[in-house]
């Protein structure tokens, strides 16, 4: 079976330090208890965004201009040096530029999987991987193991929008994911 395969050449030890908030915990997000289809729990690696501190959630395309990865990384990293906290996808292109400059300017990011949170996808993030764990987290709704499935992806675009304050999208086409968190984040005030 291929995800099979691809899935355990991508499984990360991560030496028990999974947790699994529910819903009825004290930890779950409040931002998420009022979304709709709201998770009935997320699978963390590291923390959970602090509801007291901004947050921001930044997306755009994967593949993207020389324009939107600088304009990815200078947003990335003005607001980690402002403190605010970085959500996203750890995708390629705008979404693990953005998160890697805020870490790299001193603050803190949250990747959302769309796949389980002991699973580094995609496979070439695995040093931003590491680095999130220690200045945020990673989270998911998938159990750990699960692989990454292209019709998780949309949504888990939920949760990232809907664990922002905010949402700023660098570079994106018009018939893409970013379009499906956009209106994610609409119907979420």
């Amino acid at each position: 079976d291929k995800e099979y395969i691809y899935n355990r050449r991508n499984i990360v030890e991560t030496n028990g330090n999974i947790r699994f908030v529910t819903r009825l915990s004290e930890e779950y997000p409040t931002k998420l208890r009022n979304i709709p289809s709201k998770p009935k729990g997320l699978y963390v690696l590291g923390k959970l965004p602090d509801e007291k501190i901004a947050s921001i959630a930044m997306i755009g395309a994967r593949v993207c201009s020389e324009y939107g990865k600088r304009m990815a990384r200078w947003f990335g990293s003005e607001c980690g040096r402002a403190g605010v906290q970085v959500i996203s996808g750890m995708a390629r292109g705008i979404d693990s530029i953005s998160q890697q400059a805020a870490v790299e300017a001193g603050g803190s990011s949250f990747a959302v999987l769309g796949c389980g949170v002991d699973v580094c996808y995609p496979r070439e993030q695995a040093e931003l991987y590491r680095k999130l764990q220690e200045r945020g987290g990673i989270i998911s709704e998938y159990e750990p193991g699960s692989p990454p499935l292209a019709q998780q992806f949309p949504a888990r675009n939920r949760i990232i929008s809907g664990l922002a304050d905010a949402l700023l999208v660098i570079e994106a086409k018009e018939k893409s994911g970013t379009s499906i968190t956009v209106d994610m984040a609409l119907e979420q005030g």
